[in-house]
């Protein structure tokens, strides 16, 4: 579907823009170049009336991705969690875009569930209730099983969401390509493969199957963390549309008046959050990435509970190491060690001077660690950190976009709970003891007995392979010789009837 008919799209999503209001604020929080600038306005100005309205009483950026459907929407979601990218006034009016959305009628919630289920509603559920939350991409019920009495939270996805996603993002292709051809600076980003990785974080919420098997694998790897739970998945009443999970009772995490009056501990809580991010990311390499206050209550025991697991981070081993070891280097202000990383892992090319860019660090870290606890920000570190790394050259690590975004939304939190909070003296023992068993001794020998495995499972056939590659690399050398003989017989066969062309030419 990708192809210049998209053109449409962006048109109209230029002039919503402009018939909103809501032009001038995303240009701005963006900082937008001029020509970009200017091709915004050329596809949203003289086209107005091809614009949607919107909700006259929501704030203009909102009024206009509500209005644009639900790929706009879950890219509003995913600003609001930025403030150090749009700027706090925009991430504030993006914030009502999270749980707060119109949602579609009860009836067609459960003919949905009809439909996917196999069996009658009344045969499932003896209560279902209106909507109780509503999202882009889905809504969530409450109900109660008919077999048993348990209280459950019924998830459905919005009637139609999969072909009106579809069309949402080819046209982000569309304007990803355009952002490049008229904003240079921009390719750096790499704002195709951002829309790709975007995609594919979206298509995995289009399936609550994978939503579930993703609350399943987390709950196994979460099982022993002191202070945090996740609500059961009832498979029997899920399925590609509709997901049945455990009904979690509690006091919202961003509702800090509840929190008080139920007796919480609002800063034992915010380091609980923290740590219990770090944990996931680095221990497991599988962490909950939509962490805002609207998936997370704070059980009565004290308990964090976490759900909506449609958005998942996974990072490698290896990648785990490399951000475990940049986090410990600025903890322990080591900038030379934080720039060796950079370039070991690849980040920075090779050709840049890894001193120079200590220095930069330097002067991204250092000021960060004289301010007042309550003002040091992990989201103002990325800031900095990009600003310097776009001067070195380093291009956007797609895989660890999830990560940093996570990590800016999770702070979000913790100082919404406590705003002095230390970030640095709460990922310190976190990250220092990933870094102790993962990049020590033990990590050493563990990667030596890993490779042993490998070889050993191998082992019989590494003969055959090592005379496959050398027969190949033989055949391939005999292949460039031959071409050699040719190439020369041919090239003098070339030259001779040049000069014998040449030579007839000055004899007539």
């Amino acid at each position: 579907m990708r192809g210049p008919h998209n053109i449409v799209r962006l048109i109209r999503t230029g002039a919503t823009l402009v018939r909103t209001g809501a032009m001038n604020v995303v240009l701005d929080a963006f900082e937008a170049p001029a020509p970009l600038r200017a091709v915004a306005y050329a596809l949203g100005w003289p086209f107005q009336w091809m614009g949607y309205a919107g909700d006259p009483d929501m704030p203009p950026a909102t009024r206009a991705l509500t209005a644009l459907g639900p790929a706009y929407i879950k890219f509003g979601q995913v600003l609001s969690t930025r403030p150090d990218v749009v700027g706090d006034e925009l991430a504030q009016q993006l914030r009502v875009l999270q749980d707060k959305l119109p949602p579609f009628s009860k009836d067609e919630a459960l003919a949905e569930v009809e439909r996917e289920l196999g069996q009658p509603v009344s045969e499932i559920f003896s209560e279902f209730s209106e909507p109780i939350a509503a999202a882009s991409i889905a809504q969530v019920h409450r109900a109660r099983l008919k077999q048993n009495g348990q209280e459950v939270a019924v998830k459905v996805l919005r009637p139609g969401i999969e072909r009106a996603f579809r069309k949402d993002v080819d046209a982000f292709y569309l304007a990803a390509r355009i952002v490049s051809l008229c904003a240079p600076g921009a390719r750096r980003l790499r704002p195709m493969e951002v829309i790709t990785h975007f995609e594919g974080v979206v298509n995995g919420e289009l399936d609550l199957r994978l939503e579930s098997s993703a609350a399943s694998e987390f709950a196994a790897n979460t099982d022993k963390d002191e202070g945090f739970c996740l609500p059961p998945v009832n498979w029997e009443y899920s399925s590609r549309r509709v997901m049945t999970l455990g009904w979690a009772d509690g006091s919202p995490i961003g509702d800090n008046d509840a929190l008080d009056a139920a007796g919480h501990d609002r800063r034992a809580l915010g380091e609980r959050v923290l740590s219990l991010f770090l944990n996931h990311a680095l221990r497991d390499g599988f962490f909950h990435a939509d962490m805002h206050q609207g998936n997370m209550k704070v059980a009565p025991n004290g308990d964090i509970i976490a759900y909506d697991f449609g958005i998942m981070g996974h990072i490698d081993e290896y990648t785990r190491r490399v951000y475990a070891e940049i986090l410990f280097g600025f903890i322990r202000r080591d900038y030379k060690r934080v720039a060796e990383v950079h370039f070991e892992a690849g980040y920075v090319p090779a050709h840049q001077d890894v001193d120079e860019f200590a220095r930069a660090l330097r002067a991204v870290g250092e000021p960060i660690f004289g301010m007042d606890a309550s003002h040091i920000s992990m989201g103002r570190l990325l800031n900095y950190l990009f600003e310097v790394t776009e001067r070195f050259g380093m291009e956007t690590r797609t895989e660890l976009i999830l990560l940093q975004r996570t990590m800016v939304v999770v702070e979000g939190v913790a100082r919404s709970l406590d705003p002095h909070i230390n970030i640095w003296e709460v990922a310190r023992p976190v990250v220092e003891d990933y870094i102790k068993t993962s990049i020590g001794p033990r990590a050493v020998a563990s990667d030596l007995a890993k490779t042993a495995k490998v070889l050993a499972r191998f082992g019989p056939r590494l003969p055959a392979l090592v005379e496959r590659a050398l027969i190949a690399q033989n055949g391939e050398d005999a292949q460039n010789n031959a071409r050699r003989a040719w190439i020369a017989p041919a090239a003098g066969g070339l030259v001779a009837g040049l000069a014998i062309a040449a030579l007839g030419s000055w004899l007539m």
